[in-house]
């Protein structure tokens, strides 16, 4: 019995990854009625410790999981030490039922105290989760676990545009490996064609060559976007990145903070932190909203047959680039 495992750290900035062995944990319980799970910052380490202890439904193992706790706990607040040491002191007594995990979304501190206990605790098992440095290498055994293979052209290409997120990253592939099929090869010419972060990886680096002020490298960027989309499309593409960038302004204006821009913009955090940048690369709020009512006067002049849609995007390109 003494090698059961009762108690569970997972930790790291490897989110997506921390999600699924969390969720292979789900999937391997007898029955829903043996898996509770909780918000750490917001319940009281004994009553943590008394839900793993219940007895199981009709099963032999309890699943408790706990977001959070462990950074929360270990924050120099009136109370916080007293509550972690009786999370320490009741750990190791855990039934051999129970399977508690802390889930952490950042590295715990090695001078932490549940894990130093975990390290030294045969009934303990710590697992560190961090976004690997070779995503290309990590995206093409994700492409082997979806029956297909990815070229490290293609792969690189993807790890690319979606940067860190690896849920991003795992959702394109799943798209890709369905539309090659099973032991397909997933090749550049199927990345640039079903993944839309290709597209948005091009718009962000025009709209950063404008905010430089570098018009040459934008106008090489439009007409690289424009070999693959009509020229209105793009246009309202890009009116869109201009108003996130509008929003994302203000809302840093505001005091608000870049980690719960996506939420506040219901927007991927990868896109999130790029827009974020984007918003950093003007001096004022002013100078956004400038620029977003000229887009708005050049979309209706476009609509209305004034001026031709290439010919719009191009003058506002030029224009923008001049600082006019």
């Amino acid at each position: 019995m003494s090698d059961i495992k009762t108690f569970y750290l997972f930790h790291g900035n490897d989110e997506f990854g921390i999600a699924e062995q969390v969720k292979s944990m789900k999937e391997h319980m007898e029955n829903e009625f043996n898996t509770a799970e909780y918000d750490g910052t917001k319940v009281n380490p004994g009553d943590v410790i008394t839900a793993a202890r219940i007895v199981p439904f009709l099963g032999d193992k309890r699943l408790v999981i706990v977001h959070g706790m462990l950074a929360h706990l270990g924050k120099k607040q009136k109370g916080n030490k007293a509550l972690l040491d009786e999370l320490v002191e009741a750990l190791p007594s855990l039934p051999p039922s129970a399977r508690l995990v802390f889930v952490e979304n950042e590295e715990v501190s090695s001078k932490h105290a549940v894990l130093r206990l975990a390290n030294e605790n045969k009934t303990a098992y710590v697992k560190l989760f961090n976004i690997p440095k070779q995503l290309g290498r990590w995206i093409e055994r994700k492409a082997e676990e979806h029956g297909a293979r990815i070229e490290p052209q293609a792969a690189a290409a993807l790890a690319n545009v979606v940067s860190n997120d690896l849920r991003a990253a795992d959702s394109e592939i799943l798209k890709l490996a369905a539309y090659v099929g099973k032991d397909g090869v997933i090749t550049p010419h199927e990345v640039a064609l079903l993944t839309s972060y290709v597209a948005d990886a091009d718009i962000f680096a025009m709209v950063d060559a404008l905010g430089q002020r570098n018009g040459e490298l934008a106008l090489k960027h439009l007409k690289r976007l424009l070999v693959d989309s009509e020229p209105l499309s793009l246009f309202g593409m890009v009116i869109r990145q201009f108003r996130l960038i509008l929003l994302a302004r203000e809302w840093l204006d505001d005091a608000g903070s870049v980690s719960e821009l996506p939420t506040a913009l219901g927007i991927h955090s990868f896109v999130a932190k790029k827009v974020a940048a984007q918003a950093r690369n003007y001096n004022s709020i002013n100078d956004i909203e400038s620029i977003y009512r000229n887009l708005l006067e050049t979309d209706v002049a476009i609509k209305t047959g004034k001026v031709d849609d290439q010919l719009g995007l191009e003058m506002f390109v030029t224009g923008l680039s001049r600082g006019d």
